[in-house]
């Protein structure tokens, strides 16, 4: 009986740390299975063949959606004369929704797909159920509440768990990763998690920094990046440098930097749940290109745009997202939360409740093996 061949596509950092545990782990339940991908440095690492490096390929907004189009399109026709050639037996989609939902159109059921990493068309955009329905042959979901979302539109819909309860570990203790960087474990120690992207990082690093500065003026405190592997050195030291902050750069440390500060500031996306898995307090700042923006929000039928308060149902993290991120606001808000003991312990608390909303440690396994089932 020949091999299974399978291919596996995502687009952004955090669907390529999703996608690179998920294909150890089929490659542990079937050895001779054969995975192509369309990934980073996660997925290359779990022994799939990369056939397209997700660096740059990211997007935020319509704009820069429209700008990179045409590596849009000659990735998608790269993509379908491959499943030609290789004839592969299964597709699996992680996230990246806007290229994979028109790539499972395109396929058009002529190979099975499997989504990993649920759209989010709870939130926003539900129109897309109805592809998701025609053209997706399962869902495998992270969130209790997509599955009973998905079950309620007739979708074929598997629950795994979240895999962060496996990744979201520091490497090391605090006092490590401070003497590593030469900073003093006596100062106030703040990380900035400026997101994966290029585009994010240059709209909301700014403000981290200009929040930091005001941050300085009332207590010692020292601050710490963690760097995207996506995002090139040169675009992080330019912005520093129009702050003057000195400022420790991390490349492929996020837990390390979350777990050795006393508060974090985190980009909205995945790095909210991470932040809440190591369970330090923080906040959640987001800032986009003002038209995007426009064009985004009125899409999204939620009150919240932190996944960590969307899966509490509550706002249990303060959000500063768009006008209302501004420095003088954040810095105000850090600095309450710091001098404030009782605070800061409830913050913790909510964020213990976290872990236990997203499900049991193994996720990645249990996806693993839903597909091979499948495949069988």
């Amino acid at each position: 009986m020949a091999e299974k061949k399978i291919l596996i596509v995502c687009g952004e950092a955090s669907g390529d740390l999703n996608a690179g545990a998920l294909a150890r782990k089929i490659l542990e339940l079937k050895p001779g299975a054969k995975i192509t991908g369309v990934g980073g440095e996660s997925l290359r690492s779990s022994g799939a063949e990369i056939v397209f490096d997700i660096r740059g390929l990211s997007v935020i907004g319509l704009f820069d959606v429209v700008k990179k189009l045409p590596r849009f399109f000659a990735l998608k026709d790269k993509l379908l004369k491959l499943a030609q050639i290789e004839k592969f037996d299964l597709i699996i989609l992680v996230d990246f929704s806007g290229f994979n939902l028109r790539l499972a159109k395109a396929i058009n059921n002529k190979i099975p797909i499997i989504y990993y990493v649920s759209p989010q068309v709870w939130a926003s955009r539900r129109g897309r159920i109805k592809t998701i329905r025609k053209f997706i042959s399962k869902m495998i979901v992270l969130f209790k509440f997509e599955e009973d979302f998905y079950k309620t539109h007739g979708i074929n819909v598997s629950f795994a768990g979240h895999p962060l309860l496996d990744i979201a570990k520091p490497s090391m203790t605090k006092r490590e990763l401070l003497a590593n960087l030469g900073l003093s474990d006596n100062k106030t120690t703040i990380s900035l998690l400026p997101g994966s992207r290029k585009g994010e990082i240059k709209y909301i690093l700014p403000v981290m920094l200009a929040s930091c500065s005001k941050i300085l003026r009332s207590m010692d405190a020292q601050f710490i990046i963690a760097k995207s592997p996506q995002v090139d050195w040169e675009i992080y030291k330019k912005i520093i440098k129009t702050y003057g902050l000195e400022v420790k750069i991390v490349e492929g440390k996020t837990y390390d930097c979350l777990n050795c500060a006393d508060f974090s500031l985190v980009a909205s996306g995945t790095a909210t749940l991470e932040a809440a898995l190591i369970g330090n307090p923080f906040v959640i700042i987001y800032k986009m290109n003002p038209l995007n923006y426009m064009l985004y929000r009125p899409q999204v039928r939620l009150p919240y745009i932190g996944m960590v308060n969307i899966v509490a149902e509550k706002k249990i993290v303060p959000e500063f997202i768009q006008l209302k991120a501004s420095p003088k606001k954040i810095s105000k808000e850090v600095i309450r939360i710091l001098k404030d003991p009782a605070h800061q312990q409830e913050l913790k608390t909510n964020l213990s409740r976290i872990r236990l909303a997203l499900g049991e440690p193994g996720a990645s396994l249990r996806a693993a093996q839903i597909i091979v089932r499948f495949l069988n």
